[in-house]
């Protein structure tokens, strides 16, 4: 630590004696400094110990000393030390009661110890303080990079780094989950850093705050981790008390060495990324075996357990698939799971253990805005598969997506693409366009006031071709209605005994209105 007043008097070379000011003799000593000014104020920092003879003070005047030492007091001197037997045989009785009025420690210099002696006794403290820091800093970094290259990696960093701190140590994801602590026991104080760590993770990287919590909280100090514009996680400390000089080394040793293993996670990512598109390709041509080989170990289990194929697309230039990205993995690590995640184009395809945390994670990030997303985002799930039907699983996806965006959802599991009506599947231009072409003719034989062979049709297929209800409804005879049906038939060059042919008419009027 920095040197104090105490250390000074103790220092048994200086032979400093205490004349007032017993109770603050542990203030720190920043520097010692001598003047002979009437107000050295403009010249002081703050944290200094004051060394002066007296010669151009007003020593015996009560009223200019205790100003004296107001002005001392204000600018944060921490002591005043006054030379014995060179000016004045002794301590001046109005600067020793202005002295004890104000609270300032007043230390008696003996004639045979200069004001030198004093400074130099400070500096030497200053510049061990300084040597054990830096020491200090490089046995913590020597640990924290031992703990980096073990196989415990970075919660083994943070539990180190928990250690040379005093206090606790978390890591965020940008979302500002909590994906490692150290100790165990801070996980609870580590998630009310949430909103700051959110906040921090939208500022250019490198980034650092303090949080202000309530007065009995811990101080908890954020830092960016990673070498892009925004950083890739965020470490959080907290301790009791402010950080000291070894202990900020050890921190910035930490931000270093974690922003080397990400660095180095995100190109080995990198690498998985194109190793999992080779995999996902393989199951999507029906090749699961060469898919395992090719895989190995990487996926763990899951290529080994019931799975289910998510397909997700987002409006271009939104972050949707990248948040949601970063959701599930996150869920996944925590979970000790295995996900593959492959883009496809503008989409996203997952694959992940079904009933897993990373399934249920996507889900409750789906339902948190179930309808109207900003982000335009959904996604299709397939039911649970196992590895050699992939390529079907990925299919029923793709069509939970298409109905997710038919009906305005963000989510849609093909287990439920039934549900609801089929009708609003119909707003397509594709299907207009050929519900157009199949009733034109009959449109157009209308138009020319040749009956009214559309009206008709919707009504014998609303009644399931039942002849007297159906031309009750129109209001006509059966004999008529008959005649029109046989006409459509002859029109269409189709027969409506064909219950194909029944059903796209049917689904042709519904499309055209």
């Amino acid at each position: 630590m920095r040197p104090t007043l105490a250390s000074l008097v103790q220092h048994t070379a200086l032979k400093l004696g205490v004349l007032c000011g017993e109770d603050r003799l542990e203030a720190e000593v920043r520097w010692a400094h001598a003047s002979e000014l009437a107000d050295p104020v403009p010249w002081l920092d703050g944290g200094e110990l004051l060394l002066t003879n007296g010669l151009k003070l007003a020593v015996h005047d009560a009223g200019e000393m205790r100003a004296y030492v107001s002005r001392l007091a204000g600018a944060g001197v921490v002591g005043l030390g006054f030379g014995v037997g060179v000016s004045h045989p002794e301590v001046p009785p109005a600067l020793l009661g202005a002295a004890r009025e104000s609270g300032l420690p007043l230390l008696a210099v003996p004639r045979p110890t200069p004001f030198i002696a004093i400074s130099k006794a400070v500096s030497a403290a200053i510049a061990a303080e300084q040597y054990r820091s830096v020491t200090a800093g490089f046995v913590a970094q020597r640990e924290l990079t031992s703990a980096a290259l073990s196989p415990g990696g970075q919660r083994a960093l943070l539990e180190r780094l928990a250690g040379q701190v005093g206090g606790w140590a978390a890591l965020y994801d940008l979302t500002g989950a909590v994906t490692a602590v150290a100790p165990g026991w801070a996980a609870r104080r580590a998630a009310k850093a949430a909103a700051d760590v959110r906040r921090l993770a939208d500022r250019s990287a490198p980034a650092s705050v303090v949080t202000a919590g309530e007065p009995d909280d811990d101080r908890v100090e954020l830092q960016s981790v990673g070498t892009g514009q925004l950083p890739r996680s965020v470490l959080a400390i907290g301790t009791a008390t402010p950080l000291g000089p070894a202990e900020r080394y050890a921190v910035q040793a930490a931000v270093a060495l974690l922003t080397l293993t990400t660095e180095r996670s995100r190109a080995f990512q990198a690498a998985e990324a194109r190793l999992g598109g080779a995999v996902l390709r393989m199951l999507l041509s029906g090749e699961p075996d060469h898919a395992r080989t090719v895989a190995g170990e990487l996926y763990g289990g899951l290529l080994d357990a019931p799975l289910r194929v998510v397909v997700a697309e987002a409006d271009a230039g939104s972050s949707a698939l990248e948040d949601l990205g970063l959701v599930v993995e996150s869920a996944a690590a925590r979970a000790g799971e295995s996900v593959l995640a492959v883009a496809d184009g503008a989409d996203l395809v997952l694959l992940a253990a079904d009933g897993g945390a990373a399934v249920a994670a996507l889900v409750d990030h789906a339902r948190a805005e179930p309808r109207g997303r900003a982000d335009g985002l959904v996604l299709g799930v397939s039911e649970p598969t196992g590895l050699s039907a992939v390529d079907t699983a990925y299919q029923h996806a793709r069509e939970a997506l298409l109905v997710g965006r038919r009906r305005g959802r963000t989510l849609v599991e093909h287990d439920h693409v039934a549900d609801g009506s089929i009708v609003p599947l119909l707003a397509d231009e594709a299907v207009r366009a050929f519900a157009d072409g199949m009733l034109r003719s009959l449109r157009d034989h209308d138009q020319r006031g040749r009956g009214d062979l559309l009206a008709s049709l919707r009504a014998w297929l609303a009644r399931h071709g039942q002849w007297d209800a159906a031309a009750a409804d129109l209001g006509v005879h059966r004999h008529t209605l008959r005649y029109r049906m046989r006409r459509v038939e002859e029109i269409l060059d189709r027969s409506l005994d064909d219950p194909d042919v029944r059903m796209e008419l049917w689904l042709a009027l519904k499309a055209s209105g």
